[in-house]
């Protein structure tokens, strides 16, 4: 009889870690199917001199320049009140969007061809910025996490945006650059 309630409570003892790790393992790989950082390959077709778009803070604002002919010529984030350099050229029709508290871009689409011709930015809270002209093969560029927003930019300019592929993360508030 010892024998048997022993059997038993060693039983329930196992099925209580293997339910405990499963809990565990569901877990690691809800974090492993959403990573922290992704990339969205670069678009349009990439002469000329390469560029990156990147700040400390979080992005509260875009400007977006492109020509009468159609195409995106210059690219500029601020990062908390700093605007970064801009990437391309500052002529032609300049298109903007302040961000507000809490807004973020979580999607960038458009269509290229040699240049890109037309970008959108979308925020979390519905917003849109759309310049240039829709000519050309669409793109569609998004964050594999759902908690994530766009970082940073990257990609080549030679007489306008050759090519712009989209960096993505989760923004932590409390992580500093200069202490990691």
């Amino acid at each position: 009889n010892h024998r048997k309630h022993y059997h038993s409570l060693s039983q329930n003892v196992d099925a209580h870690w293997n339910n405990l790790c499963l809990t565990c393992l569901r877990k690691i790989t809800n974090q492993t199917i959403q990573p922290h950082y992704s990339f969205s390959p670069s678009v349009g077709s990439g002469g000329g001199t390469s560029f990156a778009i990147t700040g400390e803070d979080r992005i509260t604002a875009v400007r977006v320049w492109d020509t009468y002919s159609g195409h995106i010529i210059g690219i500029q984030f601020r990062y908390g009140f700093v605007w970064s350099s801009i990437a391309g050229f500052s002529y032609g029709d300049l298109h903007e969007l302040d961000l507000f508290d809490d807004e973020a871009i979580i999607q960038i689409s458009g269509k290229y061809s040699h240049y890109v011709q037309s970008v959108v930015f979308n925020t979390n809270m519905g917003r849109s910025l759309f310049a240039g002209q829709p000519a050309g093969t669409s793109f569609n560029m998004y964050p594999e996490n759902s908690q994530a927003e766009l970082r940073f930019v990257s990609g080549r300019v030679h007489g306008g945006i050759t090519s712009l592929g989209a960096h993505w993360a989760v923004f932590d508030p409390n992580y500093n650059n200069t202490e990691h």
